[in-house]
């Protein structure tokens, strides 16, 4: 394995928290609002807590960084400590390529970080990621269930895809891959729709992929390219309860979607809320404490 490293010209320091699983991509999403870089690292497996590490330039956002966390207390009930230290690029790259080892996913896919050789495999459609963006990357159970699902409702030859809050790009790149077909990602961070758009061109994909920034279902692209048959959702509970009415306008008859970012937990809630806007439930996919829901649009009668 050979990894390769990066300098960066001012000084750096980590910041990090411990929070259980269940609050892992919360407080991933805090740290994100000012990290270019979150790592995501198991602190207790018998305890289920993960520690999450973002790098950032000494002194840059605290006071977005302090409403970030802020939110995120709130909406977890949990205040973690949030410790921070000086830190070279060299030794933090290095654990977090050890974090980041090759996955296998499903019958179909392999994630592999950018720092990991590259060895062909004729048998799986290798998906090549920058390790330093972790969230996404394929470690997180939201993450592998969507890839998944893709699996299982691939053989309904989806033409119009959306990956909505695409994060890395992950998912749009795996059903650009398999299904060879056009899809939009759109995600309300730039710095989201840059690194999504580094990976795309990273993995030769970018004549089938757009990138663009925008919010949510406002976005125009969306709403120009609308309806879809193929709609993920890797989110959060509320923010997917909150869009079931715009995923049911937005979704053609026969449409499928694909929702994740939600616990077991929450499955009633995430459900009920999209049933209550005429949308099926086809199958649940459990991975660790993570569900992810198969929906789909009735055809009309």
């Amino acid at each position: 394995m050979t990894l390769k490293t990066k300098r960066h010209a001012t000084a750096l320091e980590t910041i990090s928290i411990v929070v259980p699983e269940e609050h892992v991509e919360i407080f991933e999403n805090a740290l994100g609002t000012i990290c270019p870089t979150v790592g995501i690292f198991e602190e207790d497996p018998d305890q289920n807590f993960w520690r999450l590490e973002g790098i950032k330039d000494v002194g840059y956002g605290e006071e977005e960084l302090k409403n970030a966390l802020t939110l995120a207390t709130n909406l977890t009930g949990i205040e973690p400590q949030l410790d921070r230290h000086a830190t070279k690029t060299e030794g933090w790259l290095a654990r977090t390529y050890e974090a980041f080892p090759e996955q296998e996913i499903g019958k179909r896919f392999i994630i592999r970080g950018t720092h990991l050789e590259d060895v062909p495999s004729p048998s799986h459609l290798v998906l090549t990621l920058d390790a330093g963006v972790a969230f996404g990357s394929g470690e997180h159970g939201s993450t592998r269930g969507c890839l998944i699902a893709l699996e299982k409702i691939a053989h309904t030859n989806p033409r119009n895809i959306l990956d909505l809050g695409c994060g890395s790009g992950i998912l749009a790149m795996a059903a650009a891959a398999l299904l060879h077909k056009k899809v939009l990602a759109v995600d309300i961070e730039p710095w989201s729709v840059r690194a999504a758009k580094q990976n795309v061109i990273r993995n030769g994909l970018r004549n089938l992929i757009v990138c663009e920034h925008g919010n949510g279902w406002l976005a125009p692209s969306i709403r120009k390219k609308a309806p879809f048959d193929l709609v993920f959702a890797n989110i959060l509970a509320r923010p997917l309860c909150k869009m079931a009415k715009n995923l049911a306008i937005n979704l053609a008859p026969g449409g499928k979607a694909i929702l994740a970012g939600l616990l077991k937990t929450q499955i009633p809630m995430v459900l009920g809320a999209h049933q209550r806007q005429g949308l099926k439930l086809q199958e649940k996919i459990i991975q660790g404490s993570w569900a992810t829901l198969i929906l789909y649009k009735p055809e009309k009668s």
